[in-house]
């Protein structure tokens, strides 16, 4: 199966190629600023460089967040818009999700701003506590771990074995994970 993956709910955009276990290519790059003028670049760099027809691609797979506000929607946008043109499905599920290890359990942890964090914890995996906001939290550090790590390629794995295991039409909801209100919603209800 080819997975094409790619996150863009992060500050490091990502995006990776996979056929079958194989990691065929990946790209990570800042991408606070320019998500939209950065994600479609790389995405057709992958391909060129692999040598792969958009067409061959069995499936697409994609963050919901939490995150950046405008780069989950620019990622879900994109990725949901290539999969509708080129027939194919689309795994979304939860940055988290992507990063969480297979086995064991695991509470993910990333910086929200003002203070608080995104925390959600997964047993083998799978979500087992939403994500949702705290004061104060220990785990895996979102910002640690895309030092060292792709987080499109480990969406691209996730999805692999979302499909395998049966769950893929679970996975359809392209509906963001915000966990609260932007900055200019959070003034308006004020």
């Amino acid at each position: 199966m080819l997975i094409l993956a790619s996150d863009t709910s992060l500050p490091i955009l990502s995006a990776a190629l996979l056929r079958d276990a194989a990691l065929l290519g990946c790209v990570a790059l800042e991408g606070k600023s320019s998500r939209n003028e950065k994600l479609l670049p790389s995405i057709d760099w992958l391909l060129s460089e692999s040598g792969i027809d958009r067409r061959e691609i069995d499936l697409f797979a994609i963050t919901r967040g939490p995150g950046s506000f405008t780069g989950v929607r620019i990622g879900l946008a994109t990725m949901q818009g290539l999969a509708l043109a080129l027939d194919k499905p689309l795994c979304a599920m939860s940055t988290h999700q992507a990063i969480a290890p297979s086995h064991g359990r695991a509470t993910i942890v990333d910086d929200a701003g003002r203070g608080e964090f995104y925390v959600s914890v997964f047993e083998d995996g799978r979500e087992i506590v939403a994500p949702h906001l705290a004061k104060e939290a220990k785990g895996i550090v979102v910002a640690d771990y895309i030092q060292h790590h792709n987080v499109a390629a480990a969406c691209a794995r996730r999805a692999a074995e979302i499909v395998a295991r049966g769950d893929g039409e679970r996975y359809r909801d392209v509906t963001p994970i915000y966990v609260r209100l932007a900055e200019a919603e959070a003034r308006l209800t004020k």
